[in-house]
């Protein structure tokens, strides 16, 4: 099984695949660990990504979730995912993946990213991501969180939703 939690900056992707990872000892990839120092250097300038920058970064983190699946890995992926053509490229080919969207009010996800350090990530980026959301269909099956309970809460409701199937 293949996890991939989605949201914007801020959501609480990160936090709750640690508690995941805790929980079942899967492998984990931070899909922030895969942009190129470019795409870095533009959003620590607080300049949006577009659908080509995000390419080559979309296409490294497919590639990650191939290589679990060949070796029957279980995995956990952070990615923001923002649009259903990167999901879409993300996932394709890959059978067992799991959309886990990550959604908490605007509220929280400001004060998350005012209070994170160490972080490339220009917290003015925060509106463009919002505008840039779409959220999963119905086609996607994405698990929707609304992500205002500790992340130790949230791994637990995970996994007993996908223990369920």
């Amino acid at each position: 099984m293949i996890l991939i939690l989605m949201g914007v900056a801020g959501s609480g992707k990160s936090s709750v695949a640690v508690a995941l990872c805790e929980l079942t000892v899967w492998t984990f990839a931070e899909g922030d660990d895969f942009h190129p120092e470019c795409n870095r250097e533009k959003m620590a300038a607080g300049v949006a990504l577009n659908d080509e920058d995000r390419a080559p970064w979309l296409d490294a983190l497919h590639e990650v979730l191939l290589n679990w699946e060949r070796a029957g890995v279980n995995g956990i992926l952070t990615c923001s995912a923002l649009k259903k053509i990167y999901r879409e490229r993300l996932t394709s080919g890959i059978e067992n993946t799991h959309l886990i969207w990550l959604d908490p009010p605007r509220a929280a996800t400001k004060s998350r990213l005012a209070h994170r350090a160490g972080h490339y990530f220009n917290p003015a980026l925060l509106s463009s991501q919002l505008e840039t959301l779409e959220p999963p269909t119905a086609d996607e099956k994405a698990l929707h969180i609304t992500a205002t309970e500790p992340p130790e809460i949230l791994a637990q409701q995970i996994l007993q939703h996908f223990s369920k199937k």
